[in-house]
């Protein structure tokens, strides 16, 4: 056992990402020179502690997708390990309030989608608020959302669906991964422009929705372009419109809901990197612009695109901008609309 030379100690500074506080290095420094190190070849080795990447929801969702993508990244660029945990349940809840109870120190970060504010509106009684007790960091991407139905409906366009719906109110059915998931907010979004009334039907996830929904036991369902894709290609559904203000590369032929004269339904998910509350803001700005350099970088643009994603970057408080007008958005919706959590 043996103590750190100052010399090492100035080295390790030297090394610091450049995100971490002034008084934190110093703090670091003091920390150092006082611990044993353990080291089999005589020289003294130290071990940063990881990054979480904390995913509020399973593995192959769009938010595990980037996270994935950033982590192996920005464990490079910071010299540092970087882990993506997934901690699911309660509709992200459980993964957001670990975050939300860790230390702003910027070793845990969430990666989240909108769903973070339509839980805010569907559940007041929630232990945090994620407007107050989350520093937005960086914004990510966008994901586009497709409203599909099973072949055997007939329906070719999204004013086919209306019109039986308006035909045999109720009668009509859709899925979702659950109440408050982005899936089911859209479609009550849907419901509310073309005033007619759907029922849902919750799942316990995408992959039991998405099975029925390929089965014919529900009818229509609002997707994710990476996860409608290849079952539109197959046939196996039909892709009714697109909830975007413009179509998209990946399914051109396929129209916006505004286009099939319906009225404007945006229902684009943003996917972005939030910090605990009270994250240094010089932290803050250096996440943001290593995760800008990220997301700039031709292979991530690549994987983005291939899962029906765009890469999206701006500053920190652009993105707080962002996360604040669609928490309203969707309490407005919320309210309208009658809905309440499971």
């Amino acid at each position: 056992m043996s103590l750190i030379l100052p010399v090492f100690a100035a080295m390790t500074l030297r090394n610091t990402p450049p995100f971490f506080s002034a008084r934190r290095r110093l703090l670091g420094a003091s920390a150092l020179s006082l611990l044993p190190m353990v080291s089999t070849s005589g020289h003294a080795q130290t071990v940063a502690a990881p990054i979480k990447l904390i995913v509020p929801f399973t593995p192959g969702t769009g938010i595990d997708i980037v996270a994935r993508q950033l982590g192996p990244k920005l464990s490079q660029k910071l010299n540092r390990p970087v882990v993506v945990e997934n901690r699911v349940g309660a509709s992200g809840s459980i993964g957001t309030e670990a975050v939300v109870r860790s230390a702003p120190d910027g070793n845990t970060l969430l990666v989240s989608v909108n769903t973070l504010v339509m839980n805010r509106a569907l559940s007041p009684n929630l232990s945090f608020d994620p407007l107050k007790d989350l520093t937005p960091v960086a914004l990510t991407s966008w994901g586009e959302l497709i409203l599909v139905t099973h072949p055997k409906t007939g329906w070719k366009t999204a004013k086919d669906l209306v019109q039986a719906a308006k035909a045999a109110p109720g009668r009509i059915n859709y899925a979702s991964p659950g109440v408050g998931t982005p899936h089911h907010m859209s479609m009550e979004l849907f419901k509310n422009t073309a005033q007619v009334f759907i029922t849902h039907i919750p799942y316990r996830g995408t992959a039991p929705a998405v099975t029925d929904l390929l089965g014919g036991q529900v009818d229509a369902m609002f997707l994710p372009i990476h996860v409608a894709l290849a079952h539109v290609k197959s046939g196996r559904l039909v892709a009714l419109a697109i909830g975007s203000e413009r179509r998209h590369p990946l399914m051109p032929d396929v129209p916006t809901v505004a286009q099939t004269g319906l009225g404007q339904v945006n229902v684009a998910m943003w996917f972005g990197v939030f910090a605990p509350k009270g994250l240094p803001a010089e932290q803050v700005a250096g996440l943001n612009q290593e995760i800008n350099q990220i997301l700039a970088t031709d292979e991530v643009k690549t994987a983005f695109s291939t899962q029906g994603m765009d890469p999206a970057t701006g500053t920190p408080a652009e993105f707080a901008r962002l996360v604040e007008r669609d928490a309203d958005k969707w309490a407005r919706l919320v309210k309208a609309q009658g809905i309440k959590p499971e």
